[in-house]
């Protein structure tokens, strides 16, 4: 927090777990709302804030509370309600702020010379010990209300309109996530389209709506098209108002290769899209915060525009509250991908007090999960568990191997951060279950890993085996046998998603085969940008003509053309190809190994922690420069 400048303050985590709960909440699909399925932790309604002062001299101060709150200020022996202005006179003073509010977050906004809302205040929830209170850097002005996140807009205007069918259809420029104000006469039915053939099919469409009447504006909803049937276009003004969450972008990436320039700059706007209060899945069906998705976009985000905050409230929205007795959205493995997403954040930033406030819940939510072992000390799903992993045809006949190895990694991080007295409990636990992996998991004969060693089946896929690479389970020589047997073997079943493809092409980078990955990212990112995709998919079927691609889950728009997952590129092109990776947590050292033999020329600058580094490659030289990073 800046010195002496006021914010508005909550308790740590309440503001994030109702902005998650709106946000989760948020889904509609064909005029029907869908609240996600899982658990939701609700917010504190009533906290209060402490600070002793030191007045050199008489001061006054004015308390406000979040609209709909109640509460009042104590000065002292001495109550004030919210709103008045407050003297006090020179000394030490004890003040508390005692709030409630059912609606939204208690929050306090404290404005004066001397006393005011900065560094320093404690919280409670009468029923814990005193933290440090929360804040956020877009809510520093008393006006602006904590209960509504902050969007940036831009107005786009329609880049074509066309009569057709009877109505009129708007096309824009690329994707958008926007408020549509249709100004004309009545409030006509408008039909909002990721894709030209969803807006205009009134049946299939998945979302539909009527302006209001008095702003003449849609509600917020992902959109490139919008179709108006039964008007005419003389008749109506249409533009969309794009509204964003303004995260500076830090990453530049331009190479003699306009094919991997292209696909840089549609990952960074698919990801920019996705990321505003929370990583998002998509922006059009789900618009849900899942734990799995968000892991992977911590990679891109880390050299895309480095924002530590936007991940700190996406993972403290994830965990919710102690006690905690669900997993991460209902998936097991996502609980597990929690952990480890702490150890990416670290690597990322380096910032000891989150880890060091958060630590609690992770050791609790691994405590849930150690109380799920079987006789030989593996990770089981209970009766409501969702054990995922990938949409794959794993043998899941007793424990899945794969969640194995990410139970290994979980315990992994959360040794490497927690305090001393505990690191050997959780270091010893992933020895001994490291042991009984290779014991029941390991097929010599088949040379990998085997889903499952309760049925006799000894059947292989290729999840578990990429985790023994990505977690460096297996030993060397291990690894480079399992990219022969398991990888480059045709015989075991392909990876059907793109969210495993993530996993499965950085294990391809670990081994060195960067030349292969290359091929796959311009292939199947290059084939959707052939396709004339302007934002990344959540899938991409290379066989399937265009009007075919957009069918998912059995519904015929089901599939979502903006998806986080999908710029994943911007990950493996900077960390394997320019070859930037921190050495040290928060990137304070870093290499940059370049791999030239993929590139002529090469102009880019990417955030490596609080800094800034331009690496550029001309006529076989590389330079490499880094400079502090100021907004």
């Amino acid at each position: 927090m800046i010195p002496n400048s006021p914010h508005w303050l909550w308790y740590p985590g309440d503001f994030e777990l109702y902005h998650a709960m709106k946000q989760n909440f948020s889904r509609v699909e064909r005029g029907c709302s869908w609240p996600a399925f899982w658990k939701s932790d609700a917010f504190r309604n009533r906290v209060v804030f402490r600070r002793i002062y030191n007045l050199p001299e008489e001061t006054t101060f004015y308390v406000t509370g979040v609209a709909g709150s109640v509460g009042y200020v104590q000065l002292d022996e001495e109550k004030h309600p919210f709103g008045v202005l407050i003297f006090a006179s020179p000394g030490s003073h004890r003040i508390s702020i005692h709030i409630g509010c059912i609606g939204c977050v208690p929050s306090v906004y404290v404005s004066g010379e001397m006393i005011r809302s900065d560094e320093g205040w404690m919280v409670e929830d009468y029923a814990s010990s005193p933290v440090p209170a929360a804040y956020n850097r877009y809510y520093t002005d008393v006006s602006r209300d904590p209960s509504e996140w902050v969007f940036s807009e831009t107005v786009y205007e329609p880049v074509s309109v066309e009569e057709l069918e009877g109505g009129v259809l708007y096309t824009f420029e690329t994707e958008l996530t926007a408020v549509l104000e249709v100004i004309g006469p009545g409030c006509p039915v408008v039909y909002l389209g990721e894709s030209r053939s969803e807006a205009l099919d009134t049946q299939n469409c998945y979302f539909f709506c009527r302006p209001d009447e008095v702003t003449h504006r849609c509600p917020r909803q992902a959109m490139r098209y919008a179709y108006l049937p039964d008007v005419r276009a003389k008749d109506y003004s249409v533009r969309a108002i794009h509204q964003y969450t303004d995260i500076p972008r830090r990453a530049f990436f331009t190479c003699d290769d306009e094919e991997l320039n292209r696909i840089f700059e549609v990952a960074a706007h698919t990801f920019s899209l996705c990321s505003g209060c929370f990583f998002l899945d998509g922006i059009k069906r789900d618009k849900w915060i899942w734990g799995g998705d968000a892991y992977q976009s911590l990679f891109v985000n880390r050299y895309l525009t480095a924002d530590a905050e936007i991940e700190k409230r996406t993972l403290l929205a994830l965990r919710g509250n102690d006690p905690v007795t669900t997993h991460v959205n209902t998936i097991l493995d996502y609980s597990l991908l929690w952990i480890i997403s702490l150890g990416v954040f670290h690597e990322s930033y380096g910032d000891e007090s989150f880890l060091r406030d958060i630590y609690p819940k992770a050791r609790s939510l691994m405590e849930l999960c150690l109380s799920q072992r079987d006789e030989n000390g593996f990770l089981i799903g209970r009766e409501r568990d969702w054990v995922f992993v990938d949409w794959a045809d794993f043998d899941r006949d007793g424990p899945l191997c794969a969640e194995q190895m990410l139970f290994a990694e979980a315990l992994r991080v959360l040794a490497s951060f927690a305090p001393d007295i505990e690191q050997q409990t959780w270091l010893s636990l992933r020895s001994e279950l490291l042991k009984k992996i290779d014991l029941h998991f390991w097929d010599d004969g088949k040379c990998a890993y085997v889903d499952s060693f309760c049925s006799g089946k000894r059947h292989v896929t290729r999840h578990a085996n990429i985790f023994a690479i990505l977690f460096n389970i297996a030993d060397d020589s291990r690894r480079h046998l399992l990219a022969k047997s398991v990888l480059f073997n045709d015989d075991i079943p392909s990876i059907s998603t793109p969210y495993f493809r993530f996993f499965e092409l950085e294990a391809l980078c670990r081994l060195g085969y960067l030349d292969k990955v290359l091929q796959e990212i311009k292939a199947y990112w290059g084939g959707m940008l052939r396709l004339g995709a302007v934002t990344f998919w959540e899938e991409y079927d290379p066989s399937k003509p265009l009007e075919q691609q957009y069918e998912m889950y059995g519904d015929p728009f089901g599939k979502s053309l903006c998806h986080a997952w999908a710029a994943s590129p911007i990950y493996l092109l900077v960390r394997y190809f320019v070859g930037l990776r921190p050495l040290t947590p928060g990137g304070e050292t870093f290499e940059a190994d370049v791999q030239a033999q993929f590139f002529r020329k090469l102009d880019c600058t990417f955030p490596m922690g609080q800094k800034q580094v331009h690496i550029c490659l001309q006529d076989g030289k590389v330079s490499v420069e880094s400079k502090p990073y100021t907004i």
